[in-house]
């Protein structure tokens, strides 16, 4: 009790850690549900009960904004260690340019109809980053350099976890009457589907050959995180020049979080490209046996940290608060998934 007091954080981190622990447990059940979507389920269930509600938002509250922030961005970190530029060249320009021209027509037009339905604060640009790029990692990334409000991070963890579940079950139920062999349909998924996580648990159900192709094409796709943010932090850099310009008494101010201007490239999504690069030239240097030992460590230290980073945010979502609004964004999610599936699949026929 005494080190609790003096280390306010420690108890929501433990709880966080338990949470995972469990999210493990669940996936060795059940293989078909990734750890992460049951980490983040398992948070959003207990953000339901009246009586965890108290604990959460009173006592686990200094712990679970650690786990949520800093552990989240810890995790993407290493994720960066799973992938290597030269995995990314084996792909072919032509795979690559089709990966960039998904995610940017994903993203604005997401955006652009968030914002036609004027979804509120800054959950238009969250959800466009989450279906577009990498899901709850994404949206985590962005909420940083945003300065997004819990409220505003909570229904775009909600709508990816809602979405990438549902592609577990319905694309492998495709995949047989649009014809598409293993390979395509790993790239069809790697393209498509929202986190790591669901990519692996989606593909696998196709055999080794499709999971091998989902994991590379997602992981590259992941790769667009670093400049997608890094434009949208110039963006709130010019913002934030343009109020100060403006100030609070001109009719076009807008009242932005009273916080130091976000850095451009976040130094998480620095050393998320420092961890590509250190896949690419150094670890291929350790001996094989060492080689293996880091990416096992990094992988496995990566999926705790984004467990217990998912908890922590699911945990802050609220049905009652969502029912509000939720009809809007439910519509903008369900949208954003079915555009970059038929967009996916366009590339994989093009690719093919």
């Amino acid at each position: 009790m005494a080190l609790s007091v003096r280390v306010p954080w420690l108890a929501g981190v433990a709880v966080a850690g338990a949470a995972a622990l469990l999210a493990f447990g669940i996936h060795l059940l059940v293989p078909a549900v990734p750890m992460l979507t049951a980490a983040v389920g398992l948070g959003m269930i207990a953000g339901q009960i009246p009586a965890a509600q108290r604990v959460l938002d009173g006592a686990l509250k200094p712990g679970l904004a650690i786990a949520a922030r800093r552990l989240l961005r810890i995790g993407i970190v290493l994720l960066g260690l799973k992938l290597s530029l030269v995995d990314i060249v084996g792909l072919g320009w032509e795979a690559i340019v089709v990966i960039v021209l998904i995610v940017t027509i994903t993203f604005g037009a997401t955006l652009l109809l968030s914002k036609l339905l004027r979804l509120p604060g800054t959950q238009p640009i969250l959800i466009a980053a989450g279906f577009s790029i990498c899901g709850a990692s994404a949206v985590g990334a962005m909420s940083a350099v945003t300065r997004s409000k819990d409220e505003d991070t909570a229904t775009p963890i909600a709508l990816v976890t809602l979405c990438g579940t549902l592609a577990i079950f319905v694309l492998p139920v495709l995949r047989i009457p649009l014809g598409l062999s293993a390979e395509d349909f790993g790239v069809w998924v790697g393209l498509s589907v929202h986190d790591v996580g669901q990519v692996v648990a989606t593909a696998q159900i196709a055999g080794p050959v499709a999971l091998a192709s989902a994991v590379v094409v997602k992981l590259t796709r992941v790769l667009t995180l670093a400049p997608m943010v890094a434009i949208v932090g110039l963006v709130e850099r010019r913002a934030d020049a343009r109020n100060a310009a403006l100030g609070p008494d001109h009719p076009d101010f807008v009242e932005r979080p009273a916080a130091k201007r976000p850095p451009i490239v976040p130094l998480f999504i620095a050393g998320f490209i420092a961890a590509v690069l250190a896949r690419t030239f150094l670890v291929p240097l350790l001996p094989g046996p060492g080689a293996e030992a880091v990416l096992s460590a990094a992988d496995t230290g990566q999926t705790i940290l984004l467990a217990m980073a998912l908890f922590a945010l699911g945990s802050n979502i609220r049905f009652r608060a969502l029912a509000r609004t939720g009809w809007r964004a439910l519509i903008v999610g369900l949208s954003s998934w079915a555009l970059i599936a038929v967009l996916s699949l366009i590339g994989v026929r093009i690719l093919g």
